[in-house]
């Protein structure tokens, strides 16, 4: 075989018969290189050893021709089997194949594979060859997609998400072209375990992650972790929207950043928020930081019953607020792929180092996904594990509970109470719930004066302005439960005091 043989251009094909009589127009193959697969193969088949350095990245789909890529099929998957792949071996499997050319057999090809084969040592090089040019061939056919929707402009795919579609297509080649980090020796690996716990020592509060504000909690976690899916669930007026956006003002809030000499930033503490805010706008969002920082009820701001003094107080407070590092997306209904593209668009501009969620239920999956709800929820909770990885940033995705945690004498929530409860505790790294006894001990008020009433009211002082986070599930730590003070007027967790901490549970 040699390189006078090419793949038909289908360019040429159909614009041949338009084209005669006229003069030709200039017309390009795709980008390949044959000498490059034919080099690889043959010294895979001399040495199956060459295999191991190219099969991290290269697959069969990546050779231009469709010979080759049979070849380097079957000869993978001969060597994943603990056998040989040498031309006698493979000759079994192309024996019925039909000839490349007259008078030259696929196993005939294969002999002469091996005697023009390049040495071992180049193997690497000439896989990253043929990789690099599928990747071009690849984005050629992206753009010839995004020309052909535009001129088609269908009414049911809108210019916003061909758009969409195409970044997507194009992240995911630029992913895919990272070909993964592959084994890290255990010296690296000691390395990077060692400088995080230098981190932590020179951190103020010596912790590994960011802090979340809130000492006992950063105390029972270290910190929100790099990378982690945390979620953060709760019974409908709990407090977990409330919880996740104190969390998210005081990170944003102690952003510190140092330039460095390449003209990138290191962050020193706090971090850049994302906020996606599915259910409630972003004037709702911003209104309920505004009265935890003001310490004005949330309810009297919306209503306008505030005096001059505490309005000057909201602008001054505002004035404050309005140059920290929170954006928030209030788009609802949006799937787990816009979601994971306008969070890497973050990442790019701003330098994204926390992102949170509001919540889970409120994601959809790919349209692709038709199995039911149970598994469309698996798709974006790993969809979410997988998007921490990669931006190497902290998730905290809010969720619902069912239902069954109202049957029960203690409300306090369980790790089964997750809704879809199989793929959000599997893919989490980090499950908390927030309990607030005292939304359940005030609705069980007796008529006064009852011997019933004055027990009541103990009870009601004991958990009254008090919130429990508890931590169902933890993989780099301890799991329990933290109390938390809770302020229901300005919608605020802070840290309690500790001669004001709830007595021990005993399971």
């Amino acid at each position: 075989m040699n390189n006078a043989r090419t793949a038909p251009d289908l360019l040429s094909l159909a614009s041949g018969a338009a084209n005669a009589g006229n003069e030709a127009l200039p017309l390009r193959a795709a980008p390949h290189n044959l000498d490059a697969e034919q080099a690889l193969l043959g010294a895979i088949l001399v040495n199956n050893e060459a295999h191991d350095r190219v099969s991290g990245f290269l697959d069969p789909h990546h050779f231009f021709d469709p010979v080759h890529q049979q070849i380097y099929e079957t000869a993978a998957k001969l060597i994943a089997g603990g056998k040989q792949a040498t031309p006698i071996t493979l000759r079994t499997y192309f024996e019925t194949a039909p000839p490349i050319e007259p008078g030259l057999t696929v196993p005939q090809y294969l002999g002469r594979l091996v005697t023009n084969a390049t040495t071992i040592i180049n193997a690497y090089d000439y896989g990253r060859t043929i990789y690099d040019l599928a990747i071009r061939r690849h984005l050629i056919l992206i753009g010839e997609d995004m020309v052909n929707a535009a001129y088609d402009s269908p009414i049911e795919f809108p210019p916003g998400d061909q758009i969409e579609e195409a970044e997507n297509r194009l992240f995911s080649l630029a992913e895919n072209g990272k070909y993964g980090q592959g084994f890290l020796g255990f010296g690296t690996a000691l390395t990077h375990a060692i400088e995080m716990a230098n981190n932590a020592y020179q951190r103020e509060g010596g912790l590994s992650g960011i802090s979340t504000g809130l000492r006992d909690l950063d105390a029972k976690m270290g910190g929100l972790q790099a990378s982690d899916l945390i979620i953060l669930a709760g019974r409908p007026s709990m407090g977990k929207t409330a919880l996740v956006t104190n969390i998210a003002f005081n990170v944003a809030k102690n952003y510190k950043a140092e330039r460095q000499p390449d003209g990138t930033d290191k962050v020193l503490d706090g971090a850049v928020v994302g906020f996606f805010s599915l259910e409630m706008s972003a004037e709702q969002l911003a209104t309920r930081i505004l009265a935890e920082q003001a310490e004005i009820s949330s309810e009297k701001i919306r209503r306008g019953m505030i005096n001059e003094a505490e309005f000057k107080r909201l602008v001054q407070v505002s004035q404050q607020m309005s140059t920290i590092p929170l954006f928030i997306d209030q788009t609802g209904g949006i799937s787990i792929a816009q979601l994971a593209a306008r969070a890497r668009k973050l990442k790019r501009q701003r330098g994204l180092g926390l992102l949170i969620v509001d919540y889970l239920q409120l994601l959809s999956g790919s349209r692709r996904t038709s199995e039911g709800r149970v598994q469309e929820i698996t798709e974006i909770t790993t969809g979410l594990k997988a998007l921490a990885k990669e931006l190497e940033v902290p998730i905290i995705a809010l969720s619902q509970l069912s239902r069954q945690v109202e049957q029960r004498e203690d409300k306090r929530p369980q790790l089964s109470d997750l809704r879809e409860s199989g793929s959000i505790e599997q893919d989490a790294d980090v499950v908390m719930f927030v309990f607030r006894e005292e939304y359940y001990v005030e609705r069980t008020k007796p008529s006064e004066g009852t011997a019933e009433f004055q027990t009541w009211m103990e009870k009601m002082q004991m958990v009254s302005g008090k919130a429990e986070a508890i931590i169902g599930k933890q993989r780099h730590g301890p799991v329990g439960t933290v109390t938390l003070a809770f302020e229901g007027q300005y919608t605020r967790f802070g840290n309690l005091a500790h001669d004001q901490y709830l007595p021990e549970r005993h399971e």
